[in-house]
């Protein structure tokens, strides 16, 4: 790291090394196959699938919240709430311990799930602020991919060691819980350390900014639709990551499904499908994305960058149709691609449509609409799945939907990239 960033990198990186050991115990993938797993034969099929599609999408979901959080983390110190948030996030995650094998039980599993992700997704919107303070535009990506990095290597780590608990003793989540809470209250203290680089100056710039007015996040929903027509490039670059991501977001959980009820897979099978092989994939690709997007704006990135997602999809929608079953193992290599690269364009690209001051209230914007996805695409998927069922038991017309929404919004970015100044060099475009 360069001598001016150093200190705060050294500060900042054990957090990210610790908070994962209680974030991977709240993957969508992790949490959809448990709850799918232990409460088979507990509720109604059709209720248990769309409590899979709501917890595989919450991730998503959960970012409707974005904008409480924006407004509420607004002119305050950035460091003091994170903390908060993940001390809340961390108590939130230790409730499914105490759930039982009953319709009650599913109903206690899924509230400490849904708590969790709330308080996450704030943690999500306000850490962008304090990235923008303390790292500069042109090492962002780098900085943010060596964060990437060592949350990818724990995740899988957790996924896995879950997946193998889970098939020793179908009741290890009730201790497994509480170790990952007490994971993430470390990770709470170890966050403690950081600061922020102009924090005084930030907060001043945050109470004073009227910039577009878009300074000032708002609990209104409305503002969403006077941040995309203020600035039209941003919301064109939204509906383009919106057709994407509603795609990729409509097969989790009717593929968790599939695997569960086609093919009989077992926890460390579906687990390792889902989750662990795209996470550990993930840091092997993160440098050579995060060289790129430094060099060039998102727009540029995404236009390359989401073609890996269109030919997951492929292989996804080849795989579950003819049930050939490596095939399902080379996707979830190919996506572990495509999420190197999407967890960098995802929490940063918003910085090259803002500046430091408006980085919160942008952020707000970009992860609001995730969290409208998360709240259509998986009971899209899930619905769809349900009604030609009986057609098509593997799920075929899902997959082909989301082939089609995925190809639509990587078109759509090569559209925005050939309007780039200068083909979206970032060293000419600021």
């Amino acid at each position: 790291m360069p001598v001016m960033t150093r200190g705060l990198y050294a500060r900042e990186l054990p957090a990210w090394a610790l908070l994962p050991l209680m974030t991977g115990a709240i993957e969508g993938g992790v949490v959809g196959v448990i709850v799918k797993k232990v409460y088979d034969g507990v509720v109604d099929d059709d209720l248990l699938n769309l409590m899979v599609a709501m917890l595989t999408g919450l991730q998503a979901i959960a970012n409707v919240l974005s904008f409480v959080w924006a407004t509420l983390g607004h002119g305050r110190h950035k460091i003091r709430m994170l903390m908060a948030l993940q001390v809340g996030c961390a108590a939130m995650v230790a409730l499914p311990a105490l759930a039982p094998e009953t319709p009650a039980g599913l109903i206690l599993f899924s509230v400490g799930i849904v708590g969790a992700r709330l308080c996450w997704s704030g943690v999500v919107t306000l850490r962008s602020a304090v990235w923008a303070a303390n790292y500069p535009r042109h090492m962002r990506a780098r900085v943010a991919g060596k964060f990437a990095t060592i949350q990818a290597i724990v995740l899988a780590s957790v996924s896995v060691g879950i997946g193998m608990l889970m098939d020793h003793d179908p009741h290890a989540y009730r201790w497994a819980y509480p170790l990952a809470a007490g994971a993430g209250l470390l990770g709470a203290c170890a966050y403690s350390r950081i600061r922020v680089r102009g924090h005084k100056s930030l907060l001043k710039s945050e109470r004073r900014a009227t910039r577009k007015n878009l300074a000032r996040p708002s609990l209104n929903p409305i503002a969403i639709i006077r941040f995309l027509r203020d600035d039209r490039d941003f919301g064109h670059f939204m509906l383009c990551q919106f057709l994407l991501g509603t795609g990729n977001m409509m097969i989790t959980a009717p593929l968790i499904i599939v695997l569960t009820d086609v093919y009989h897979m077992d926890y460390i099978q579906s687990i390792a499908l889902m989750t662990s092989i795209p996470i550990i994939m993930m840091p092997f690709v993160i440098p050579a994305w995060s060289r790129l997007l430094d060099r060039v704006h998102i727009v540029r990135f995404r236009s390359l960058h989401s073609w890996i997602f269109v030919i997951t999809n492929i292989l996804l929608l080849i795989s579950v149709t003819t049930g050939w079953i490596p095939g399902l193992w080379l996707a979830a290599v190919v996506r572990g691609v495509a999420f190197g690269g999407g967890v960098l364009a995802w929490n940063l690209g918003h910085h090259d449509f803002a500046d430091v001051a408006t980085s919160s209230a942008y952020m707000g914007v970009h992860v609001t609409l995730t969290g409208f996805r998360g709240l259509i695409a998986p009971f899209v998927g899930v619905g769809l799945y349900e009604l030609l069922q009986h057609a098509y038991p593997t799920g075929a017309p899902v997959f082909l939907l989301s082939l089609l929404l995925g190809t639509a919004g990587a078109l759509g970015f090569v559209w925005l990239s050939k309007r780039l100044p200068d083909g979206g060099a970032i060293s000419r475009i600021g």
